[in-house]
């Protein structure tokens, strides 16, 4: 399960899902385990060495507006030296606790770049990652096996889509007639998104990663990738 979208008003979230389990019959169901996985942009990747858990709000005051009752977590990744501060949705964790009792919960950028790193461990090529989401998507850039860039951007155009892309391979110095591009998430070959970025780079793949749990899904192996990734 992913919670995604922190737009949205904490009673329309809760709504939200409460609709959802309602109309699934999800309630009716019993489950060995439960994973959840908060997708936001109340998150920010630090680096073990310089990491202090008793300073979590000042890793993210620089780039939110943190309010003083905001509850503050972090994952520390298996794949790197790296820790990701965020701020989880709490409304969505006490109703899944009262509903179900404990559970584990990651942000969604852990488990996306823990899957990449471990992924790609064997390979020192540049990897440029392009997972997308609704209205929001994380650009990922691996580099010599290890994490070069990582940031989450939000667009309501197509032409904002390619722009954070193309301003992101400048900063990099990334060649986009050159560089690699591999998309994840909700995008198909068939979308505006693709098209357009399409006109500017010149090469583009899917990431394709075979999972048990998609066999009998009509669903494509690069969608819902933090969702089959969840442990």
């Amino acid at each position: 399960m992913t919670i995604v979208d922190e737009n949205r008003t904490p009673k329309i979230q809760l709504n939200f899902l409460k609709d959802a389990f309602e109309k699934d019959e999800l309630h009716n169901q019993k489950f060995d385990s439960i994973a959840v996985s908060h997708s936001n942009n109340l998150s920010t990747l630090v680096p073990k060495p310089f990491f202090n858990k008793e300073n979590l709000s000042d890793y993210l005051q620089y780039n939110l507006k943190i309010l003083e009752n905001d509850y503050i977590t972090y994952d520390e990744l298996s794949t790197a030296e790296i820790v990701n501060v965020y701020i989880p949705f709490v409304h969505i964790n006490n109703y899944l606790f009262d509903r179900f009792g404990s559970f584990e919960y990651k942000h969604s950028a852990s488990i996306l770049t823990e899957l990449l790193l471990a992924t790609y461990k064997n390979d020192g090529k540049t990897h440029f990652f392009v997972h997308v989401e609704s209205e929001c998507f994380q650009v990922i850039v691996l580099k010599n096996k290890k994490l070069e860039f990582f940031n989450s951007f939000n667009f309501k155009t197509k032409e904002d889509f390619i722009y954070y892309i193309l301003f992101t391979s400048e900063q990099l110095q990334l060649n986009p007639e050159e560089f690699v591009l591999t998309f994840l998430g909700d995008i198909e070959m068939e979308s505006e998104l693709y098209d357009i970025v399409f006109k500017y780079v010149r090469n583009i793949e899917f990431i394709d990663l075979e999972n048990d749990a998609i066999q009998n899904l009509n669903i494509s192996t690069h969608s819902n990738i933090i969702v089959l990734n969840q442990h």
